[in-house]
């Protein structure tokens, strides 16, 4: 996970989700976090890029 992706991840946390996991799933759960506090919204986003980016460097 590069520095940009763990910035996105903070800032805008669906925004992240959806350009690692697409707008799915994880997309709605992370809006509707964010949209109740942004800290859960953040937490589980840096969780599904952390998911998506280790997934993905083992399957390569």
């Amino acid at each position: 996970m590069n520095v940009l992706t763990i910035l996105l991840c903070i800032v805008l946390p669906p925004v992240a989700v959806a350009i690692k996991r697409g707008i799915g799933g994880d997309f709605v759960i992370n809006l509707l976090l964010t949209l109740i506090m942004w800290l859960p919204g953040a937490i589980h986003a840096i969780l599904v890029c952390n998911n998506s980016s280790s997934s993905s460097s083992a399957t390569a």
